[in-house]
């Protein structure tokens, strides 16, 4: 059983379930898109588009992800939004995008999803323009964390739908280029986490 498949299967519940968690973590991580002038934004692993609604105006969007479910959904969603959004089907872990395409990509809930987090952030830092940010939503274990259950369950669960013993600085220090800018909290007592990232240049 594959990523690709069971989220297949998930699409038509995904929301009901993950939107009520998930919401108000959404719209605080995407408020960081107000604070400067941006161009392009990238949304790896846009999922079923939740995060559609929550977008500022002004940017030139484009949204990608690897099940076409998920991406129809997202597709309604656009459309209902009236949001002009490009959205491609491919992998965060080889974007079909130039080098220096974006000024910020929007990591939610896709870095404890995929089997290569580190290769999704390298990823990123390809198609960053110097200087642009990467806003990460998702769940990580602290470099060090025991969390025996969060480990123990890992395996399963990560073939089914996501992973609970990434740990961030360990994938981060994979992936050149890429500086931490602030790293706060953001929901189960600080499991799931805001990190914004930026771009050094390297």
């Amino acid at each position: 059983m594959t990523l690709r498949y069971t989220y297949t299967l998930f699409a038509p519940v995904y929301d009901a379930f993950v939107a009520p968690f998930t919401g108000l973590a959404r719209r605080h991580s995407l408020l960081r898109l107000r604070e400067g002038p941006h161009a392009d934004v990238l949304l790896a692993g846009v999922g079923s588009g939740l995060d559609l609604p929550l977008l500022p105006p002004g940017p030139h969007y484009t949204g990608l992800d690897l099940n076409p479910a998920m991406l129809a959904r997202a597709r309604r969603k656009a459309a209902d939004l009236g949001l002009n959004i490009r959205l491609d089907e491919g992998d965060a872990r080889r974007l079909p995008y130039g080098d220096a395409t974006f000024d910020v990509v929007v990591l939610h809930l896709i870095l404890a999803v995929t089997p290569h987090p580190e290769r999704v952030l390298a990823e990123a830092a390809r198609v960053l323009r110097r200087g642009g940010r990467v806003l990460i939503f998702d769940k990580f274990l602290r470099p060090g964390q025991k969390a025996r259950l969060r480990r123990l369950i890992s395996p399963v669960l990560g073939v089914l739908a996501t992973r609970t013993d990434v740990v961030f600085e360990e994938a981060l220090a994979q992936a050149r280029g890429l500086e931490v800018v602030s790293d706060q909290p953001a929901l189960a007592s600080g499991w799931f986490r805001h990190i914004e990232l930026r771009k050094t240049g390297l």
